[in-house]
């Protein structure tokens, strides 16, 4: 039986790899973000599998209308991507209280909202994942980027309580640590002279966020760590 997900903050890179990846494998997708120009032409393009859902996720109301709208073309859903991220990149005494609260209210508020949404279908079900898109700053704070650490470092914290609340119910909760640079459009257009295997290939990303979505029960990863071969850690 085909899974219904929803990937919660989709734009070029590895939310589109997601996308791709989950239809590939047979899944029928929600595609969240508020860009609604792009995510008509992402959905096109990957066709009936997938559905444009402009939404703002820290609008709980949004969010709500979103999940109908992915229900009532898909069904109920069984995966959950908490992809999207916002942070002013400004330390301690250039952010304002507004950059702040907004780098969390997408991360961490977003993924919450989405969350909740999404969980009662999977208890309702035979469970279901709920992934969760860290960074390096999820595990050691960026300097210069008070907002988007702080906000990252809560969404560990989320995923490692629901995790624990929720497994017991069937619900695979895991936390991936993007630890490096994803290549992206934007990405090659900044740095043209950097080699590509500095840099994250986000189709083999998404290779992994499947693998998380197909663990057997008995043995399922609370966090993965990916960075390229030639970053020292």
């Amino acid at each position: 039986m085909a899974r219904t997900a929803v990937i919660a903050g989709v734009g070029p890179g590895l939310g589109e790899s997601i996308a791709r990846k989950f239809v590939d494998e047979g899944c029928q997708v929600g595609l969240f973000a508020r860009s609604g120009d792009y995510l008509d032409e992402l959905a096109a393009d990957l066709g009936d599998d997938a559905l444009a859902v402009p939404t703002d996720i820290t609008d709980p109301q949004q969010v709500e209308a979103g999940f109908e709208t992915v229900r009532e073309a898909f069904g109920p859903v069984d995966v959950l991507v908490n992809h999207a991220s916002g942070g002013s990149w400004k330390g301690l005494r250039e952010i304002s209280h507004e950059e702040f609260e907004a780098a969390w209210r997408v991360s961490s508020y977003g993924a919450l909202c989405c969350s909740q949404e999404a969980v009662d279908d999977m208890l309702d079900g035979d469970g279901g994942t709920i992934l969760f898109t860290g960074a390096t700053s999820a595990v050691r704070g960026r300097d210069g980027a008070l907002g988007f650490s702080a906000a990252k470092f809560a969404n560990r914290g989320m995923a490692e309580s629901m995790a624990r609340e929720l497994g017991p119910e069937g619900i695979h909760v895991a936390h991936v640590v993007i630890d490096g640079q994803i290549l992206t459009p934007a990405a090659k257009r900044q740095q043209p002279d950097r080699d590509a295997e500095e840099f994250l290939n986000p189709d083999a990303i998404a290779e992994t966020y499947w693998d998380l979505v197909e663990q057997d029960r008995s043995a399922w990863s609370l966090e993965v760590d990916l960075r390229p071969h030639v970053e020292e850690f």
